[in-house]
């Protein structure tokens, strides 16, 4: 199954969920909200969960073997990284040019292309 797009769809650079991410399969299925989240051993993904009657999470949707989620979290995280090292350059150049009292740009304003 091929992965035909990685959408970023909202980065927090600031936070441990880092970033929510879509992904489209084969031009034909979309997952929704996949997280990138920092935990204590680095970077990993999400897969959408739903919370049970007990308060447990439980995945969505998940890939069935652990070679198709190394492949896809391998992706997602080379998109994520993209996404921050633009991020951060367009941030610095975008501070470098800005006057400092009264300049502020969102993330969402920061990627826009």
């Amino acid at each position: 199954m091929d992965i035909t797009s990685i959408i970023i769809r909202k980065l927090n650079p600031d936070s441990k969920m880092k970033a929510i991410v879509s992904v489209t399969f084969e031009e034909a299925f979309v997952v929704h909200d996949i997280k990138v989240i920092e935990g204590s051993a680095g970077l990993f993904i999400a897969m959408p969960s739903r919370r049970t009657q007990d308060g447990e999470f439980k995945d969505i949707v998940h890939p069935i073997h652990s070679a198709f989620r190394e492949v896809l979290s391998e992706a997602i995280l080379e998109k994520y990284h993209q996404a921050m090292f633009e991020y951060e350059n367009k941030s610095v150049n975008i501070l470098a040019s800005a006057s400092s009292d009264s300049f502020s740009v969102s993330v969402e304003e920061a990627l826009v292309t």
